[in-house]
């Protein structure tokens, strides 16, 4: 599925990438990509290096929790809950877009409407360089850990099955 689609139009994420200063070169595909497996075998990169923007709702407080999380990983909801400090559950597709502006397989590290308590998959920290979705499920980007960092905010913490 290394089929990149030709120049397209630019999608609202790649303004917020501009409006952040970040010089990235969003890939876009013909068809949408549905799994990090996908993603990884598209960009030609190891499924590890893939950021799976997953989107959690706090059960008492409704907080919406994003986890990046390598491609490679299940998230764990029971570590998750434990640094959330709540139970959580999976967020639905409406939840989703309502707290990030993106729809699930699209959903971007940064740049959603509403700020998110953020955590990172310490795994993605093997890696110098990681791809994630730009907004959209036929569109992703490359970006360095210490950016992925820098920009989400988000506490590096284990929080995958072992």
């Amino acid at each position: 599925m290394n089929a990149r689609s030709a120049k397209s139009s630019r999608g609202p994420f790649e303004a917020v990438l501009r409006d952040l200063g970040v010089s990235a070169d969003v890939v876009r595909f013909a068809t949408e990509i549905r799994t990090a497996r996908q993603a990884a075998d598209a960009v030609g990169c190891a499924l590890g290096q893939i950021v799976k923007s997953l989107v959690f709702r706090g059960l008492t407080s409704e907080t919406a929790v994003l986890v990046l999380t390598s491609g490679a990983n299940r998230v764990d909801e029971g570590k998750l809950s434990a640094h959330a400090r709540e139970a959580i559950t999976k967020a639905d597709a409406e939840y989703v877009r309502t707290k990030t502006g993106y729809a699930i397989g699209g959903v971007p590290p940064f740049g959603h409407v509403e700020t998110l308590a953020t955590f990172i998959d310490q795994d993605l920290m093997d890696f110098d360089v990681v791809w994630a979705a730009a907004g959209s499920p036929k569109a992703v980007f490359p970006l360095s850990t210490k950016l992925l960092c820098s920009l989400t905010g988000g506490e590096v913490i284990e929080v995958c099955e072992r």
